[in-house]
């Protein structure tokens, strides 16, 4: 299973965001959305599952949840917005770790592109995929699946 990683889109997403995750069976949006048209422009691709980010308000914010488990493959993912405060994982992620393991953390927030492992957990940030902000390049992440091991490929791009 391939699974397309992106984050902080905040009301618009780059094509080239769209063409690399042209292919996925399945995308995963870590919050900053923005808009009810990112969803849908997304699931024109591949089923979504997503995430509140600080800056989603409204309707958008109120039907989505600010984390989700998820199992694929006998590996457990928690999709969530802000994941890390520098090498310490939030509270929220240290609450599931203490409750379950969790193999995978993809979160956005900080739109910089991360890949790391903290207390066996590996931890991932495709970086913003929509605005270019803070001088970092855009990007997406591709998570490919099988029998219960996962491989990443953190995608950046200038603009």
């Amino acid at each position: 299973m391939k699974i397309g990683l992106i984050s902080d889109t905040h009301g618009k997403i780059h094509p080239k965001v769209l063409e690399e995750l042209n292919h996925v069976d399945m995308i995963l949006h870590a919050g900053d959305i923005d808009s009810e048209e990112i969803l849908v422009e997304l699931e024109a691709l591949a089923p979504v599952y997503a995430v509140r980010g600080n800056m989603d308000r409204g309707g958008l914010a109120s039907r989505l949840p600010e984390t989700r488990i998820l199992e694929f493959e006998s590996v457990t993912l928690m999709l969530i917005h802000q994941g890390l405060w520098g090498e310490t994982p939030s509270l929220p992620v240290q609450e599931a770790m203490a409750k379950r393991e969790i193999n995978l953390v993809c979160y956005g927030h900080t739109h910089l592109p991360y890949w790391g492992q903290i207390q066996n957990t590996w931890f991932i940030n495709p970086g913003g995929g929509g605005r270019k902000r803070f001088n970092y390049p855009l990007g997406v992440a591709l998570l490919d699946l099988n029998d219960g091991k996962f491989t990443t490929q953190l995608i950046s791009f200038e603009v």
